[in-house]
């Protein structure tokens, strides 16, 4: 992990591959989903990479303000944003890696499955565990956060959470497709992992790294494919340890 001072020492020769990932004050604790994504597909290629820690307010100034979220990638001169962008990108210029997509039909459903999961999986994460993620932030992103997210929701974020039983069980059924998908195959993928699943574990990392809270029980057949994936790259995910 890169601080801000490092980069600027080395002046941008020579370094490594930075990823640049969402914090709060624990900088060893990476929570967005998108950046998840990404720290699993450089492993997948096989690249050495090194992160930087970037709070909510410091995001807009990534790259002399290249962008105003994360993840951003920079790879040389090469400066990448948004987290499909950035996989597309290493498909590209990595192709002797292993392979993100296997080709353009599933780089298509690639997409539908990130569709899928920002309309889905993510909502559940923002209604069950959005007060945990505020929680970790520091005063001044902790205003900023209260300020945009209640802009956004048009009320108080206090008022966002609910985990009634009723809630939990409508997001347990709509993961049915998963299951059933899982029941014949041990990834979503297929036989091996590709970027469908590095996006779903990246909404379901976000909701571990963030809170205690657990929808789903051990056994349930979508948590044994998760735990597969924090053992994927050795045990890439599980580097942050869960809340």
């Amino acid at each position: 992990m890169l601080s801000r001072f490092d980069i600027m020492e080395q002046g941008g020769n020579g370094m490594s591959i930075l990823l640049y990932e969402l914090v709060g004050q624990d900088e060893t604790r990476p929570f967005s989903p998108h950046c998840w994504k990404i720290r699993l597909a450089l492993r997948h290629k096989g690249l050495d990479f090194q992160t930087v820690p970037v709070p909510f307010t410091s995001v807009r100034h990534i790259e002399n303000g290249f962008d105003r979220t994360v993840p951003v990638l920079r790879d040389g001169k090469d400066v990448v944003q948004d987290s499909f962008a950035i996989a597309e990108y290493l498909e590209a210029n990595y192709p002797d890696g292993r392979p993100l997509f296997g080709g353009e039909i599933g780089r298509g459903l690639a997409r539908l499955v990130e569709s899928w999961s920002q309309r889905t999986l993510h909502p559940f994460v923002t209604s069950v565990a959005l007060m945990d993620i505020y929680s970790l932030l520091d005063e001044a992103d902790k205003e900023h956060f209260r300020r945009t997210r209640e802009a956004f929701f048009g009320m108080k974020l206090e008022e966002v959470v609910h985990r009634d039983p009723t809630h939990v069980e409508a997001f347990s059924q709509a993961l049915n497709p998963l299951r059933a998908t899982l029941k014949i195959q041990p990834y979503l993928s297929g036989r091996e992992p590709g970027f469908a699943d590095h996006i779903v574990f990246g909404a379901f990392q976000w909701l571990r790294v963030v809170s205690p809270f657990h929808p789903l029980k051990p056994d349930d057949r979508v948590m044994e494919w998760f735990e597969r994936c924090l053992d994927l790259y050795d045990g890439e995910g599980r580097r942050v340890a869960a809340a």
